[in-house]
């Protein structure tokens, strides 16, 4: 009796949280289709033609309406989340990732995107009133507002505009000092080292094969060397390979033991702000222990790190990214 009311009591909270995750975006597809220039339709095409459909080399594709997407923020900051001053104070979201849940093939895909990618950026005064709009790095957008949800929202708007309206479901910021209870939870992370960086930490040795608890596992993706041209770009390659092994290790323990997942949350908790609440972290755990994820289903923006007047700027290739989205997002139209 005790047992299959806690059961149902769980089912119940699950479909709550679903419900909660799908009715979040305010838009409920890409703007793909302003992407490129249209292309012609076939008469019978045009007949049966349908909002939001795009054409592409041929084919035509529809938006995966059933995709769940969140924005995972790694934030330039130490200890535990605290609101700050309206102004520039909010900290910079280093670490940029689109975690993407295809509950149609049961698959995870996870986006990378350059911190330096050159988008449009919000620029607030500080009394938190909009000003205009820049090209700027991506990264700082998360720097105005008050370091909470309010820098949240602006750097997942920020994300959305750059990925064309985008539906974004969810967001964690998260501190990169938590990454150390992070990583630990899981029972570590392995890893080999792609460069050497055994100036930096003598455990750092290139080609070293390495299982990361602890600070190092902080330092590991967090370290990077701004004396040297490319070093986002260098770290970001760092952070594929360590979510890599991550989410590995993360399934491994969800098969274990499901309710690591939740104990995790509050864990984090104070060194993180997210839209994402403990009914819809229920529904999601499951998830990650039962959807395949492989190497291949990380991706990075492809483009161009170029020497600013100050910082290094990513420009990303406009038609290689229009195809990740299609592929990622879109499915063709039968």
């Amino acid at each position: 009796m005790i047992f299959g009311l806690l059961l149902a009591g769980s089912v119940i909270v699950r479909a709550i949280g679903k419900h909660r995750l799908y009715n979040k975006p305010v838009t409920t597809q890409p703007e793909l289709q302003t992407a490129v220039g249209e292309e012609i339709l076939t008469e019978a095409e045009s007949e049966k033609w349908q909002e939001g459909w795009v054409k592409y080399q041929g084919t035509i594709y529809e938006y995966n309406e059933e995709i769940l997407t969140f924005l995972i923020m790694g934030i330039d900051k130490q200890d535990d989340v605290e609101e700050v001053a309206e102004g520039t104070d909010g900290g910079q979201a280093d670490g940029l990732f689109l975690l993407v849940i295809n509950p149609k093939d049961k698959s995870i895909k996870v986006v990378g995107i350059n911190r330096n990618t050159m988008a449009d950026v919000d620029i607030y005064d500080n009394k938190g009133e909009y000003t205009s709009t820049v090209k700027a790095q991506l990264a700082i957008q998360h720097g105005f507002g008050n370091g909470m949800e309010e820098s949240c929202e602006y750097q997942k708007k920020a994300v959305e505009n750059l990925f064309y309206q985008l539906p974004i479901h969810g967001y964690a910021a998260v501190n990169m000092s938590a990454v150390a209870t992070i990583n630990d939870a899981v029972g570590g992370v392995d890893v080999t080292v792609p460069g050497d960086l055994a100036g930096f930490n003598e455990d750092f040795v290139e080609g070293r094969s390495l299982h990361l608890m602890g600070e190092n596992a902080f330092w590991y993706v967090k370290y990077r060397n701004t004396d040297v041209f490319g070093s986002a770009d260098m770290r970001l390659d760092r952070q594929k390979q360590y979510l890599n092994g991550f989410i590995d290790a993360a399934k491994q323990s969800v098969h274990k033991d499901a309710s690591v997942v939740i104990d995790l949350y509050q864990a984090v908790k104070p060194q993180m702000v997210t839209d994402v609440s403990l009914d819809e972290v229920a529904y999601l755990a499951p998830i990650l222990a039962d959807y395949r994820y492989d190497m291949d289903d990380f991706y990075t923006l492809q483009g161009e790190t170029v020497m600013g007047e100050q910082y290094e700027e990513f420009y990303p290739d406009e038609d290689a990214m229009f195809e990740m989205i299609l592929d990622i997002f879109y499915e063709k139209v039968q």
